[in-house]
């Protein structure tokens, strides 16, 4: 959280499929833990991470100033369709917009293709003759008999619904329709969750829109009750802090808001580790980082230009097909834009029909967990096949309640590779390890190709507790020359919730071509966003910071006509005036050659949304200096390891990192061990420690071969 003092208290926790992070900073030292996420109160596990540091830091909970959490909780109940039983209420017409989605094929050319099912089944969808056109105006009223009818049906049923979504068609021009039926709901049903989608996406195309509605209402019950646990159990615990949440758009809003908006908090984790990943890219003055978060569970790769992580206004969730684009559950809302794959520790490796060895995107989780954990999981996974390396070792496993068991490891690779394939165990791990290599490889080459980059003029910042471990080989694959792990990389996120700024994202859907462009409703309108997301950030922030002192982000979604999406063009905080569509025909034509090359001549230009995001002020982040000199160490502990360079075994040195120093220089092969994870060096790397404590990995130089 921005302009604190160094000696406040404050902790931030980030609940993950594997392990739960916690952090707490205070008197300007870090002191983290890790322990296995607690699925059916994943509170418990917060609790127990929260004693954990309390005890390290000899420090008392109702000395904590601050409790920033993020959780995938709301991810993992879309995914898993273990959401509450949910109504959805649409405009007449417009029953069956959620399972026909869009013309669009996500595979082009497969006959038997099969469309993701929706969220909410066609028995739980009804519909109420009322109209909107895409103007605002009113073509059909609301029929307030036909409202109730329907509002004693659903209280009628004996499967009693949870939560309802509403979204009628172009409620993002006029909520009235939608406002009423909410207040009709409520009025007789006042214990219902109640989602209205010009709350919670105020945005054109009805698709998205009413598929975002779904999933807000979806997991607004769970979301509640947990959060209310948590706030509960943190205060009987000696807490007296305002609790705040990471939104996926990398900002922090109250407890409030996230009970409300809770479809903001389904990439809230990895958020924060995008910011955590922008702080180190401006400490060190990279303008082209590569963010790489390996977890237990997934691998998140995010690009972060000019220290800054790039955004998006619409992401998916659950990709059913091979993780293709457009094959997930769109939900319309602001966040920071990354791949996602099922690439992490836990990851589940087995061999397909055709004897390939496949890796993800199941995962063994933290219950039960890879089979070295003992604690009842049986199959073959990443962390496993780390362990039958040497990458791993029980000696040096960071988890304190985890006792690691080589052996239940090689006997699962064993089983699930080592025989279907005929090879044996130290092939079978090769194999693994090679296979989820090279496919968050492929997914940061996607990933950047996709927004005009090329990722091997990128610096990665590696972190999460098993990024460290594959980095190096990353590297490798996509030609990136720098390498960065920072202090605490094992529970980044958690610790970029601690650098996470207030902040809220307003967007609306407000068409303007040249022909009708009205400067006083655009400025009115850019008012309002401004009010709302100002209203967000000054609630959350128990008002904290003075108004002018908020940074505002305006910007516009346009097009060409005829074109089927737009692109974000940024704005100055300028009020327009009658000659204001030539500054943003000129802003539109710039940044559209900045993404494809040129402009396009003759073809009429046109606004669809308007967006305006507010944020606290930031710190001054310091600025490091590169280490002039390398002092060269060496260590006594070795340990034969796999590497995949060499395609040999190796003597690979072990190091503890909080031994080494600033100026350390670590030659390759080598293993640096911390707490909650391991770097490995390979054997023509060498990594440097920075004056800010980072090791910064890098190729020998010829000398130093």
């Amino acid at each position: 959280m921005p302009v604190m003092a160094k000696n406040k208290m404050r902790i931030g926790a980030d609940v993950g499929g594997t392990f739960t992070d916690v952090v707490l900073e205070a008197g300007g030292e870090i002191f983290s833990t890790k322990v296995l996420t607690t699925y059916e109160s994943p509170e418990i596990g917060i609790l127990q991470g929260i004693d954990a540091v309390i005890a390290d830091s000899g420090t008392d909970l109702s000395e904590l100033d601050s409790f920033i959490h993020g959780t995938t909780l709301a991810t993992n109940a879309l995914i898993s369709r273990t959401g509450a039983r949910t109504a959805f209420v649409t405009t007449k017409g417009f029953r069956d917009t959620v399972e026909m989605r869009t013309e669009s094929r996500f595979e082009q050319y497969d006959l038997n293709l099969e469309l993701p099912k929706p969220l909410i089944e066609r028995k739980n969808r009804y519909v109420l003759s009322e109209r909107i056109s895409a103007d605002g105006s009113v073509l059909l009223p609301f029929d307030e008999t036909e409202a109730k009818n329907l509002i004693n049906l659903l209280s009628s049923k004996e499967d009693r619904y949870e939560a309802v979504a509403i979204g009628f068609i172009h409620s993002y021009m006029n909520d009235r329709h939608e406002s009423l039926f909410q207040e009709m709901l409520l009025d007789q049903l006042p214990n219902l969750k109640v989602s209205i989608s010009s709350e919670v996406s105020p945005q054109m195309r009805e698709f998205e829109r009413f598929n975002t509605v779904c999933a807000n209402a979806y997991v607004q019950p769970m979301m509640a009750s947990y959060l209310e646990r948590l706030k509960t159990e943190l205060a009987d615990a000696g807490a007296k802090c305002d609790i705040h949440l990471i939104h996926s758009g990398g900002g922090l809003i109250s407890i409030e808001s996230a009970i409300k908006f809770p479809v903001r908090l389904i990439e809230s984790g990895p958020a924060g580790g995008a910011v955590f990943a922008s702080e180190i890219a401006t400490r060190h003055g990279i303008d082209a980082a590569l963010s790489y978060d390996m977890g237990g569970t997934t691998a998140k790769i995010c690009l972060i230009d000019e220290q800054s992580p790039r955004s998006a206004k619409t992401f998916e969730v659950a990709r059913t097909h091979r993780f293709t684009k457009g094959s997930g559950m769109p939900i319309s809302i602001p966040v920071i834009e990354m791949i996602e794959i099922g690439a992490g520790g836990g990851s589940i490796a087995n061999v397909d029909d055709l004897k390939q060895i496949r890796v993800g995107p199941l995962s063994a989780g933290s219950e039960p967990g890879p089979a070295a954990y003992g604690l009842g999981g049986s199959l073959a996974t990443v962390t496993d096949a780390n362990i039958v390396l040497g990458r791993i070792s029980p000696e040096t496993f960071g988890a304190d309640d985890i006792n690691l068991l080589p052996e239940e490891s090689r006997k699962a690779l064993l089983a699930d590779v080592a025989e279907p394939l005929e090879i044996n165990v130290e092939n079978a791990a090769i194999g693994i390890i090679e296979v989820v290599d090279e496919n968050m490889a492929n997914a940061a080459r996607v990933h950047a190709v996709e927004n005009g980059r090329d990722v091997s003029q990128y610096s990665m910042i590696a972190f999460g507790g098993g990024a460290p471990l594959h980095a190096s080989r990353l590297c490798d694959k996509l030609e990136i020359e720098r390498l960065l792990i920072p202090p605490g990389a094992g529970v980044g996120s958690a610790i970029g919730f601690l650098r996470t700024p207030f902040s809220y994202e307003a967007l609306k859907s407000f068409y303007v071509s040249i022909e009708n462009f009205d400067h006083e409703s655009v400025n009115q309108l850019l008012n309002d966003l401004t009010l709302e997301a100002t209203e967000f950030v000054m609630e959350a922030s128990n008002e904290s910071f003075p108004i002018e002192s908020l940074t505002v982000e305006r910007c516009a979604f346009m097009r060409y006509a005829g074109q089927g999406w737009e692109i974000t063009v940024p704005l100055e905080n300028a009020i327009f005036d009658h000659l204001g569509i030539e500054l943003l025909n000129n802003k539109f034509e710039k940044t559209y050659e900045e993404h494809f090359g040129r402009a396009i001549e003759g073809l009429q230009i046109e606004v669809v949304g308007w967006s305006v995001k507010v944020t606290s002020p930031r710190p001054e982040i310091e600025r490091t200096v590169s280490v002039a000199s390398e002092n060269i160490v060496t260590s006594d502990l070795k340990r034969v390891i796999y590497d995949p360079v060499k395609d040999s075994e190796v003597n690979a040195s072990i190091f503890e990192r909080e031994k080494l120093n600033p100026g350390d220089c670590v030659m390759g092969p080598a293993i640096i061990v911390e707490s909650q994870t391991t770097t490995w060096i390979s054997s023509e790397k060498k990594s440097s420690v920075q004056q800010d404590n980072c090791l910064l990995v890098t190729k020998k130089t010829e000398a130093a071969e």
